[in-house]
């Protein structure tokens, strides 16, 4: 069973439970949640040295104006998405939450259920300084000659990789199922679930318009039909719904992208490339999600916070793609760093994350289609600059 299905089961579960388990069982699971977050506070900043540092790494492979170019592409493409979903969020939420959904912020979240016991673990290093870190591993691996640096840091991503397959997946589930359990104990479960469908819709009329303005923008700068290129790109579309995995869908987006006019060796630099940097529809998802979350608890939710959060979870998603839920976890800690997120918080936005978690793989992939059309055709013009002998 995938982890999708095991994510709905635990939110059903918590739901029902709620109804009838008695206040010392609940606890028992207020205890588990609480060691858990206190885990994944401990982790985090060794999450982002692990996945960016390797990230910006692998960057400075190829090398080239080219490679320059296609990073940037896919950069501000995310970042774009990111505010434009913002933009979004910002002037339909407060019609389509309402007053009831926002009263949330007054109403008093705390519970007179408490965990047993909890297992304090500080991290030993800050979010921030973490990213430093791992921006200068990455840079110093990709610029100098010597392999030490880059094996410990594909090392260190293994490490990372393995503790969030082996330990944290697996848990997730049964995490899922303390919060909303504890909030079905409290009474808090009805305007939850209506915000989680809600969003879910609002999130999905998103994808499509970023996507379709994404086909139009490579459509008008290499003067092919936009719409014809969405098309040819849909089976990769498809795939990567199946999957929920980029790196997977790889060969299906090459093909794909091949089909669409871009020339076969420029695919298999650009594909690649992209399915690892550029995900629009992650910070998409993310961005909507946070932002309806902060919303509805009382948290600032003005334009300089969030659009300093996506210039930041734009880049510490890189390499994300390659683990399971990876662009979520990547950001965990800007989430409680800048947004001033908690525990509860986190999950439910790792719940909301990943119930549609396929859709935004599937977008991000597809979106790499049309990064392919562009740097194709700045690929020409580039050999056309090149002094002739």
């Amino acid at each position: 069973m995938g982890l999708l299905p095991k994510i709905i089961i635990a939110i059903a579960l918590g739901i029902g439970c709620s109804f009838f388990f008695p206040g010392w069982a609940v606890r028992i699971f207020l205890t588990l949640n609480s060691i858990f977050s206190n885990f994944l506070g401990l982790f985090i900043p060794l999450l982002i040295v692990g996945l960016v540092a390797p990230g910006i790494a692998d960057l400075g492979k190829g090398g080239g104006k080219l490679l320059l170019i296609t990073v940037a592409i896919a950069y501000v493409s995310t970042i774009a998405s990111g505010t434009f979903t913002l933009g979004a969020c910002t002037l339909a939420y407060p019609h389509m939450l309402g007053d009831g959904i926002g009263a949330m912020a007054d109403t008093d979240m705390s519970s007179t259920l408490q965990p047993y016991f909890t297992i304090e673990m500080p991290p030993f290093l800050s979010v921030t300084s973490a990213l430093v870190l791992a921006f200068i591993l990455g840079l110093t691996a990709a610029v100098i000659e010597g392999h030490a640096v880059r094996d410990l840091l594909t090392d260190a991503k293994d490490i990372v990789t393995l503790i969030i397959t082996k330990v944290i997946i697996p848990f997730l589930p049964i995490y899922i199922f303390g919060i909303f359990l504890h909030m079905g104990a409290d009474g808090h479960i009805a305007p939850i679930l209506a915000m989680f469908v809600t969003i879910i819709l609002f999130i999905f009329a998103l994808h499509v318009t970023v996507l379709v303005a994404l086909f139009c923008i490579a459509g008008l700068i290499t003067h092919k039909n936009p719409f014809k290129a969405l098309v040819t790109m849909l089976p990769a579309y498809v795939t990567a719904l199946g999957t929920a995995s980029s790196a997977a869908t790889i060969p299906v987006t090459l093909a794909q992208a091949v089909k669409c006019g871009v020339r076969e060796e420029t695919a298999a630099f650009t594909v690649p490339l992209c399915a690892t940097i550029h995900m629009p529809c992650s910070i998409l998802k993310i961005t909507a999600c946070s932002f309806a979350i902060a919303y509805t608890m009382g948290l600032p939710h003005d334009f300089g916070t969030f659009m300093g959060f996506i210039l930041m979870a734009s880049i510490t998603m890189i390499a994300a793609p390659g683990v399971p839920g990876g662009a979520i976890m990547a950001v965990l800690g800007l989430l409680t760093s800048m947004l001033g997120f908690d525990a509860g918080m986190l999950g439910l936005m790792i719940a909301i994350y990943i119930a549609i978690d396929s859709i935004g793989t599937a977008g991000n992939v597809t979106g790499d289609g049309a990064i392919a059309l562009i740097v194709d055709h700045i690929r020409d013009r580039v050999s056309a600059e090149k002094p002739s002998h």
